[in-house]
Order: C-alpha cells, then structure tokens, then sequence
C-alpha cells in the first residue's frame, strides 16, 4: 500500500463503504444504536487485557524514538484507563438520542405546517494524534448520533487503535449494524490524509485532534468543511469591581487545575484599580505552583520577580505553568485586548457589576465566556453535553463544545393535509 495510487483506492474504498453505511445509520432506532454502545462496552472490558498488551507495542516505540514523557502519558493505555473507556461510551449510550426531534412545528395561514427535524450530518471523519481513547470517544458519539466515520488516528497508537476497532465491530456485529460504520484507516502512510481531506464526495465534515502543526496543515489543504479549533488563547479580565478572594481563587484555578488544555489561562488581564489589592495574592499562588509570571511594566512594579513579558507572549499559548500577566485601564482595554490576541476559545471576567458583566458578554466574540467562573469549565461534559467531539471557535454550524448535538443538522419538515400553494 506504498503506492500513492493504492493509497487512493484505499482511502475510496473507505470513503464509498461509509456512505453506504451512513444510510443505514441514518434510519437505526435508537435502540440499535444503544445495544452497539453497550456491546462495544463489554467488549472493550472482555479485551483489557490484550489492549494493554497492544499498546506496550506502541508504548516501545514511542521510548525507541525519545518521545518526551507528556507523549507517553498520552499515549498509554492501563487496566484503569480501558474501564474509563468502557464507562465513557455506555455514557454517551445513556445520552438522549437527538435524531428525528422535531422543533418549532408552526402552523402556517396556508394550512401547512412548518418544522425543523434533526439530522445527522451523514460521515465524519476524526484525523487525531497520540490519544488511542479518541477511538472509543468518538465512534461511540458518532454512532449515537447516526453519523458513519472513519478514523484516522497517528502511527504512534496503530497497534492501540487497531485492537479498539476489533472492540467496535464486535459491538457493531451484535446489534445488526454495518461494520463499515466505524472504519479505522489502517495504513500509517501520511498521503492517506491527504487523501481523506478531499474526499468531499464521501465525507460531509472532518474533525481534528491534535496539535497546532496537524490542525494548521489541514486548514491549508482540506475541501471538506472542519468542526475546530486552532488555538485556546484564554483569557481572565478582573475587573477592579470584583470581589477580591473571588478573584484569585478563579485566577488560581484557571491556570493551575490542569495546565495542558486548551481552556486552561494563559494571559490574565488586571484592572489598575484593583490590581495592588489582587495581583500580590495571585503571585504567591502561582509562585507556591511553579508557574513561571511574564508581566508587563505595572505587573512587574507589583510582581518584581516576573519576568519581562514580550509581544509574543500576547498571542502564546503555553499549556504550560507559565502566566502573561497586564493590567489594564479598564473594561474597555481588557476587551481591547482579548479582541487583539485572543482565540476565540473561552474568556471570562470577574466582576460585581452587572452592567459590565453583560457588556463583556454580548461584546467578547469568544466561543465561551464567562462571568465569575473558571475557564475551565469550557467542556462539553460540564456544560451538560455528556460528552464532546472537540471545541469549535468557528462560528458556522458548531461552536463551543460539540456533542452529539453539533454532530447533527435540521432539516424543514412539512406536513400538509393536501394543501396547494396558489
């Protein structure tokens, strides 16, 4: 399958197989799809053992080629993690099936009426690295949501990936489903996504898992519509009518709960009139963590042991224990600012002033903001989802966090009663 033209048969093949399947799909009850996920379940827990055992493969290699210890962490399967598997799928099982709801039905003068069914969107496919639980993830929420996909996860999980899709189709097979509705590309050959990103006569959306090299590639080379999110350059505005103890707290949590994610802080942005009060006591709480402070002149008068903060350190995205710390005048600048750098991912403010609160809610252009919480939060299971695709800050079709509800579209339904239009 080294030749470019087997790759495209390939990829073809894959590609008219999940079409097919995508019918099907479209029209399974919810039951079927429910007795598939509770099956893959099982199965994956029947498999744990040989799952480990596959990915100490990848595991191996990985180690061979000096991949640093975030990658291994990533990329490794345990007893613990394969029953997390299991669980999040019967989860996304015990999830409201969202195909064939009818919405705003309204009769019309002609007699006619007038509704909106939700769809699926037909065949997804899912181009991640390193993860091998995306597999699961994403083909059980593609499953509930009648959508076929097809799988394209990084050679460094091949053998993880490949033992998950044993799981998949043996739940499948049990509920009398197509197996060609979750297909794992096989080869690990990189024209394969070339080819996948241009099938637009058999993929309807890509999604992509990954880092900033991979999502950057494919927004340069794809024909097919993307769910995504480039970059999650999040922002904290506390404004100087925000309760003090409120606001490190958040601060705190913002940028220390887990420093590798895209909703996690990276620029905090201070009004001046509160800053004295709040950014000694945020510094001591980042300092007691480890995060690195990079601040502009009036942090640094505060802060005197944070480090000079450069332009680029606006725009950086660090999912890392570092910190850009601004004061600002006010409101105004603090929205300046986050509309200058920021990613449209997730921002928040803190604040008592109601007025200024909804201000910053109606103003920011972000995917997800926030009043008096934690960015953090920007989660599809926290957001009452039950589970997440990915997060989008594109502004058409999905954005936020995408469950099984941006895996869908709506179609006009009309139901007459032999009415003609005059």
């Amino acid at each position: 399958m080294d030749a470019k033209a087997d790759i495209r048969e390939y990829m073809h093949e894959l590609g008219r197989a999940a079409r097919a399947a995508a019918r099907v799909l479209a029209r399974a009850d919810t039951n079927a799809k429910d007795k598939a996920l509770h099956a893959i379940a099982a199965q994956l827990r029947a498999s744990a053992s040989e799952l480990v055992a596959k990915n100490r493969k990848d595991l191996a290699k990985a180690r061979e080629e000096g991949r640093d210890s975030a990658f291994i962490d990533r990329l490794t399967l345990t007893a613990a993690s394969v029953e997390q598997m299991a669980k999040g799928v019967e989860e996304v099982a015990a999830l409201a099936d969202p195909v064939g709801e009818i919405t705003a039905l309204e009769k019309r003068p002609t007699g006619i009426e007038v509704g909106r069914m939700r769809v699926p969107l037909g065949v997804i496919a899912i181009i991640y690295e390193s993860r091998p639980n995306v597999t699961a993830d994403a083909a059980a929420l593609c499953l509930k949501s009648g959508n076929a996909c097809i799988l394209r996860g990084g050679s460094e999980a091949i053998h993880s990936n490949r033992a998950i899709a044993a799981c998949i189709k043996a739940g499948l097979e049990k509920a009398g489903l197509p197996l060609e509705a979750v297909q794992v590309v096989e080869t690990t050959d990189r024209a394969a996504v070339g080819e996948l990103i241009t099938m637009n006569e058999y993929v309807d959306i890509i999604v992509p898992r990954g880092g900033k090299e991979l999502i950057a590639r494919l927004m340069r080379e794809s024909r097919i519509p993307m769910i995504k999110h480039l970059d999650g350059v999040c922002h904290v505005y506390i404004d100087d009518q925000a309760d003090p103890e409120m606001a490190v707290r958040i601060a705190d949590n913002a940028k220390t709960q887990r420093y590798g994610t895209c909703n996690t802080l990276e620029t905090l942005l201070v009004a001046e009139g509160i800053a004295a009060k709040v950014l000694p006591a945020i510094a001591a709480v980042y300092r007691a963590k480890g995060v690195e402070m990079r601040g502009d002149p009036a942090t640094r008068a505060l802060v005197p042991d944070a480090k000079a903060a450069t332009e680029e350190d606006w725009y950086a995205e660090y999912l890392a224990p570092i910190a850009a710390i601004r004061v600002v005048k006010g409101l105004d600048e603090a929205m300046d600012h986050i509309a200058l750098y920021g990613s449209q991912h997730t921002d928040a403010i803190v604040t008592n002033d109601k007025a200024r609160a909804q201000r910053f809610l109606r103003e920011v252009d972000s995917a997800s903001v926030m009043v008096n919480a934690s960015t953090r939060f920007a989660d599809g299971y926290e957001f009452g989802l039950g589970a997440e695709i990915g997060i989008s800050t594109d502004k058409l079709h999905a954005r936020g966090p995408v469950g099984l509800e941006g895996l869908t579209s709506q179609k006009f339904v009309v139901l007459g009663h032999g009415e003609v239009r005059t």
